[in-house]
């Protein structure tokens, strides 16, 4: 009969940036082969905005799944049991986490894990920082001491940060494992980040988990992530060569209507209206196409006014998926 200690514990998982969490979660899955188990009832938590047609008819309404998978641990130890949701719900979120807590807690499980992705200034060519959040201060403490940076701020986005909120309000402990990812390529499949995270998770749960297929497709996907970062790199700077100088002038009375930025110091570069207005038009661009955060970032490198933005640029990506 199992313990406290070594009752099973629930990976779940959905889309987010980088899909970091599906990656991860889905490997457990393949590599531990483990078994579908049940379920989750969409119920009404999903809407439907579009229909599927094939060859001129339209197919019938497919609302998005939610599976369990179980794994017996064959040595004595922990079991694991995997949710993998194919999209995030759309009403009654923290309704469905709970609902999914309550299949889970039917399983036995003791813990409650998510994987995330946190998009920061990394280069493709650098490994991952893993960052952690918990429901209470003994689950952090255990993150420290498998060295996982606590997230001193921020917010979590979905479900893989919803639902520890509804595992703490049953006393279930929890953890989310964050694995950074390119600012630049927010969107694209991250292998190297879900390593990361798995790599963590394997030491808390004191499984070993093979990385070997998840490091070879990391090392293919960063291959062409420093492609694309070279060449963005290389057109941003052409970008910025052929760019008119601005003639330096007063600003006028009137402030631009974007948030402000760090106030100066005394040794800060001053910009001037046109300066400011560019850097605002670069950071609303940033906020709806993250891939352009890079050419935000060398335009405040470029001024030398990266500190007083710095707090504005890294809330483009604090929420992570």
């Amino acid at each position: 009969m199992a313990t406290p200690h070594d009752r099973p514990w629930l990976i779940a998982a959905w889309p987010g940036m980088g899909s970091v969490a599906l990656i991860a979660a889905g490997y457990l899955v393949q590599t531990l082969r483990m078994e579908q188990s049940g379920r989750l009832p969409a119920r009404d938590h999903f809407d439907v905005n579009e229909v599927t047609v094939k060859d001129g008819v339209l197919e019938p309404v497919r609302l998005p799944q939610g599976t369990f998978f179980q794994w017996k641990n064959p040595r004595a130890g922990r079991d694991l049991v995997v949710f993998i949701g194919e999209a995030q719900p759309t009403a009654g979120t923290y309704a469905y986490a709970h609902e999914l807590l309550e299949a889970a807690a039917e399983m036995g499980i003791s813990r409650v894990v998510t994987f995330a992705s946190m998009a920061s200034a990394l280069h493709p060519s650098e490994n991952p920082r893993v960052s952690g959040i918990a429901t209470d201060s003994l689950m952090l403490e255990e993150l420290t001491k498998a060295e996982v940076s606590p997230l001193p701020d921020g917010q979590i986005g979905g479900l893989n940060g919803v639902l520890l909120a509804a595992a703490g309000e049953r006393n279930i402990p929890g953890m989310c494992l964050l694995a950074e990812i390119p600012f630049f390529a927010a969107t694209v499949p991250n292998p190297k980040a879900a390593r990361a995270a798995l790599s963590v998770f394997s030491v808390l749960a004191g499984i070993d988990v093979s990385l070997d297929e998840l490091n070879k497709h990391a090392a293919a996907v960063d291959r062409v992530l420093l492609e694309a970062y070279e060449k963005l790199a290389a057109s941003e700077s052409v970008d910025e060569e052929s760019k008119p100088e601005e003639s330096p002038g007063e600003a006028p009375e009137e402030a631009p209507d974007a948030e402000a930025a760090r106030p100066p110091t005394s040794d800060s570069p001053k910009l001037d209206y046109a300066a400011r207005q560019h850097i605002e038009q670069l950071f609303a661009e940033a906020r709806a196409d993250p891939s352009k955060a890079m050419a935000l970032k060398q335009e405040l490198d470029r001024r030398g006014v990266f500190k007083q933005y710095e707090d504005r640029f890294l809330d483009l990506f604090r929420r992570a998926g």
